[in-house]
């Protein structure tokens, strides 16, 4: 009987250390995944750090140049209204010194125009600007909303 016993206890001894090393065996491969997924979740947040602070970079450029275009059209306009100002005296000073109602009306109607048309110009001139500082501001902004978007397309896949 005593042979029984030994040969019970030797099974169950067999089968407890079998059970411990697969045990040992599933929590070491558990540790292992556990350990990828936090380096790749880790290096999946490195990588939005990074895309996170060249976008920021992107506003700050956008930024600086309509802050810059923006400078450059108050000088334009400035510039403008200082020219439209002297003319305006110009033409007053022109006003005073007519001598009949016909030279005054092709006076005043030659100003008017030389205003209209000078108006015009500087719209256009304007817009132009306008036109100009908002393909520059929006460079960058676009450049990072397509690396944002290949970037985030590739995490997806």
């Amino acid at each position: 009987m005593s042979d029984q016993i030994t040969a019970v206890t030797k099974s169950v001894e067999d089968a407890i250390a079998t059970a411990k090393q697969n045990l040992e065996g599933l929590v070491k491969a558990q540790q292992e995944q556990i350990e990828k997924a936090s380096a790749q979740v880790l290096k999946g947040y490195d990588d939005l750090t990074v895309l996170t602070k060249q976008n920021v970079d992107a506003f700050v450029k956008s930024g600086t140049v309509v802050a810059k275009g923006a400078e450059e059209a108050g000088k334009q306009v400035a510039a403008f209204t200082q020219s439209s100002l002297e003319k305006s005296v110009s033409n007053a000073k022109a006003l005073l010194a007519v001598k009949t109602i016909q030279e005054l009306i092709e006076l005043q109607n030659a100003y008017t125009k030389a205003s209209i048309d000078a108006l015009v110009s500087e719209s256009t001139k304007m817009q132009e600007l306008t036109v100009k500082i908002a393909n520059e501001a929006l460079a960058p902004l676009s450049a990072r909303v397509n690396a944002t978007v290949e970037v985030l397309s590739k995490k997806a896949a």
